[in-house]
C-alpha cells in the first residue's frame, strides 16, 4: 500500500528538492497550544510532522525534549490524548503525514494490536520507536507493517555495512540518519561526514534518507538538504516554545508564532 509519506516524498522528488520534517512533542505545553501549533506546521514549510509521545525516560533524548515531555505529562498529556490530538489535525488536514516518535514503553502498555488500529484510525502514518531494534522487529514493526503504517528505522554514524542491511529489511517510509553520536539537541552535525555516510547508506536501501539530530538553523538546513532527501528539525523548535513560555510555564500569545516563524525560516533553507 502507498502510504502518505510514500506520496509525500514522491511529490517532493517531482519538486527537486528535499523534505523538512519537524518534530514537536504531543501536548507541549498543553493539549490546544499543540494543536495549534501543529495545525500551523504545514504552512510555515514543514512536509512531515513528527509528534513525540511523552515518556518519562526518554533516553535518547537531550534536556530540551526531555522538558517538553515532562511539560506535557504535567498537564494530563497520555497516549489517548496524543492520538485525539492527531485525529483533531486531520479535521483540517487529510494529506500532511504524520509520525509518532518515542519509546516502546508506552505502546506497550496501551497494547500494541489496540494502539495500531486507535493510530490508523486516528490518521497517524509512521512510527519511529527509538529502542525497538531490528531483533525485536516481531514486537512492533513487523505488526506495523501488516496494518499499514510505516515503521521507521533510525541509522547512526557506527551503522557500518555489515549492519546495514538488517537495520534496513523491514523498514519504510524513510530512514532517519542521526548525524551525531549522542542525545537530541546537544551538537551540530559534521556536514563532510553526514554526506559521506548518507551516500554510504543509500547503497543499501532505496528509501528516502532524512537526517536529524543537532540541526537548528536554515545555513544547516540548505547544506544538508543537498544531499539528503529530508532535513529534520526537532530541538530547536522544542526550545522556541520553552523560550516563549511565562516563568510559570503556561503558553504565551508568542508560543505558536515562535514555532511557525523558525519553521519558515529553516523552510527557506531547506528549499534554497
Amino acid at each position: 500500500m502507498t502510504t502518505r509519506i510514500d506520496r509525500r516524498f514522491e511529490a517532493l522528488k517531482t519538486e527537486g528538492r528535499a523534505a523538512l520534517v519537524t518534530f514537536v512533542t504531543a501536548g507541549d505545553p498543553d493539549y490546544d497550544t499543540a494543536l495549534k501549533i501543529i495545525t500551523g506546521l504545514p504552512k510555515a514549510g514543514a512536509d512531515i510532522i513528527e509528534l513525540g509521545m511523552p515518556f518519562t525516560d526518554p533516553m535518547a533524548d537531550g534536556p530540551a525534549i526531555q522538558a517538553a515531555g515532562l511539560r506535557a505529562l504535567a498537564n494530563g498529556q497520555t497516549m489517548k490524548k496524543t492520538l485525539k490530538l492527531v485525529k483533531d489535525f486531520r479535521k483540517t488536514d487529510k494529506d500532511t503525514p504524520i509520525v509518532l516518535m518515542g519509546y516502546y514503553n508506552p505502546i506497550y502498555v496501551y497494547g500494541v494490536p489496540k494502539f495500531l488500529h486507535d493510530a490508523k484510525a486516528a490518521g497517524v502514518d509512521g512510527l519511529i520507536v527509538v529502542d525497538l531494534p531490528p531483533e525485536e522487529d516481531h514486537e512492533l514493526c513487523l505488526p506495523a507493517l501488516a496494518a499499514d503504517v510505516n515503521f521507521i528505522r533510525l541509522a547512526t554514524p557506527t551503522t557500518d555495512d555489515a549492519r546495514a542491511p538488517k537495520v534496513f529489511r523491514n523498514t519504510s517510509g524513510f530512514v532517519y540518519y542521526v548525524s551525531v553520536l549522542g542525545i537530541t539537541g546537544t551538537k551540530a552535525p559534521d556536514l563532510k561526514s553526514v554526506a559521506a555516510n548518507v551516500k554510504r547508506l543509500k547503497k543499501h536501501t532505496g528509501l528516502p534518507i532524512c537526517v536529524g539530530f543537532g540541526v537548528k538553523t536554515a545555513e544547516q538546513a540548505r547544506a544538508i538538504a543537498k544531499d539528503a532527501d529530508g532535513v529534520v528539525v526537532g530541538s530547536a523548535l522544542v526550545s522556541a516554545i520553552e523560550k516563549s513560555l511565562t516563568k510559570t510555564g503556561k503558553p504565551t500569545s508568542k508560543t505558536a508564532k515562535a514555532v511557525h516563524a523558525l519553521v519558515s525560516d529553516i523552510a527557506r533553507g531547506v528549499r534554497s
